[in-house]
């Protein structure tokens, strides 16, 4: 059972499971601040355990919870109030805090794709030199929840990255390697990042060989944007 129409939500359309919730909708928006919509998940989210209380509830939360500039956000105390929620309501859950995913389509604002669209248009790129950010293939995102199902790993919460951060001018510095090109870049001397331990996915990235930063990076651009 998929909840959900947007990029994560899509990626388990053909693999959906009759004893399984997919949760992956509802707040997206980090910067969101209307009470309505907050409220509209959570009431999607109660709504769904009670008729559903048979199955695992599969929740895709966000690792901007480990952000030091966002503890007191809106987006972020919603989110951590909806896995306690869940905690608390359901006997069968998987918690999954994904990081910056990358794939097919998506919201046109995220990092990579505004990224290449700027650099398809010739805009110049505002680059936060001192910021990181941790970008995982959404591909993996549905492999790793699989073989957490499989594995039977419930009522736990697990952190859903990369086990290496990027920082922006990286980034930057890989996709102009791989489009061959000289980005117009504008460096500015602010940014932050936070780490993000994954304890339970880093073998998913050792044993299918994606420990390369710069090999996992052109495997994403290759498969999505190239």
């Amino acid at each position: 059972m998929i909840i959900g129409r947007g990029l994560l939500a899509s990626l388990f359309i053909d693999n959906d499971k009759e004893d399984t919730v997919f949760f992956a909708s509802g707040v997206s928006n980090s910067l969101e601040t209307r009470l309505e919509e907050f409220l509209r998940e959570e009431t999607l989210i109660r709504n769904t355990i009670e008729e559903n209380p048979e199955k695992i509830f599969v929740y895709f939360s966000t690792c901007s919870v480990y952000d030091s500039s966002k503890t007191t956000s809106d987006y972020v105390l919603h989110k951590l109030k909806m896995e306690q929620i869940i905690k608390n309501a359901c006997a069968k859950y998987l918690i999954l805090r994904v990081s910056n995913a990358v794939g097919k389509g998506g919201n046109p604002n995220l990092l990579m794709n505004y990224l290449v669209r700027s650099i398809k248009n010739n805009e110049t790129i505002n680059v936060h030199t001192k910021a990181t950010r941790n970008l995982i293939d959404a591909d993996d995102i549905k492999n790793i929840t699989f073989s957490l199902l499989e594995n039977k790993t419930l009522n736990k919460i697990i952190n859903v990255a990369y086990n290496q951060n990027y920082a922006i001018i990286e980034i930057l510095e890989i996709i102009e390697r791989f489009y061959n090109t000289k980005l117009d870049l504008n460096l500015i001397k602010s940014g932050s990042g936070y780490d993000i331990n994954v304890p339970d996915v880093e073998d998913y990235f050792r044993n299918n060989a994606l420990t390369n930063k710069e090999s996992y990076l052109n495997r994403i651009l290759e498969k999505y944007y190239s």
